[in-house]
């Protein structure tokens, strides 16, 4: 399986933001997937509820056509309407032939280092495995990263792979943070996770919110970083070998060593 991380940069700007996101899809051409970053429908900082769309909405339409243009399955990050002027902060996944086969709502809010997401964003219910390109993919957002137990919960779904889209804010020892996370997620797991971060912003970020980290990661099964984008905007297509997943778990058989007669 060819795999995209596509780590863009997101604006105030929903068309050009789309733009950006057609732009990265051409850029993959060949992949099997496309990985885009969370809020790639607009970045955190304005009136998220303004722009909020529903899934049917122009921006998700619009990254559909593009998907059946290319031939290219795709995950991204977008915002629909809550109730009470909130947003829900969304992963969509598209088919390569442009059809929404799902989307997973954001479970874990951001409410730390000074923020508050959950005072404008609604907390989805439930976790999320879509099945794209005959793969079926657990689907994690930002924070989520944090919580080992929604991973294990996509695996115990059936997930073969993680998807984990972001817009990870910059700040003292955030970086360091991200990798390691999504290293031990991998590793914990025993299962490839493909993590694709927002580039860092260009123009000073809305009410001084810090910029995105970029380091969109492929991790394989043993933890290894097959790939690792650095800061700036790039699109990179890569293979994933989904044996590798078996192979390792052949010689480290943790999941089958759980103890939930023990620990739940």
């Amino acid at each position: 399986m060819r795999v995209a991380l596509c780590q863009i940069m997101v604006g105030d700007d929903p068309k050009e933001n789309l733009e950006r996101a057609r732009e990265a899809l051409a850029e993959a051409a060949g992949a099997d997937l496309a990985i885009l970053p969370e809020a790639a429908l607009v970045r955190f900082g304005g009136d998220l509820a303004a722009v909020a769309e529903p899934l049917d909405g122009p921006w998700v339409t619009g990254l559909a056509e593009a998907a059946r243009e290319h031939g290219i399955a795709v995950i991204a990050g977008v915002f629909e309407p809550a109730d009470a002027g909130r947003v829900f902060n969304t992963a969509v996944a598209i088919d390569a032939s442009g059809e929404l086969v799902g989307s997973y709502r954001k479970i874990h809010l951001f409410d730390a280092f000074h923020d508050r997401e959950s005072e404008f964003v609604d907390s989805g219910d439930a976790p999320v495995v879509v099945e794209l390109c005959g793969v079926r993919i657990g689907l994690i957002t930002c924070y989520d990263i944090r919580f080992p137990e929604l991973a294990r919960a996509l695996v115990d779904a059936g997930a073969e792979m993680f998807a984990v889209i972001a817009a990870w804010a910059q700040g003292p020892f955030k970086e360091e943070h991200w990798v390691t996370m999504v290293r031990a997620r991998a590793i914990e797991n025993t299962i490839w996770v493909a993590a694709t971060g927002k580039a860092p912003d260009r123009t000073a970020p809305p009410r001084g919110r810090p910029g995105g980290v970029g380091r969109s990661m492929l991790v394989d099964p043993m933890g290894v970083v097959q790939a690792d984008l650095g800061p700036s905007p790039s699109v990179r297509v890569m293979e994933m070998d989904l044996s590798t997943t078996e192979q390792v778990r052949k010689v480290l058989p943790s999941l089958s060593h759980r103890r939930p007669d023990l620990l739940g």
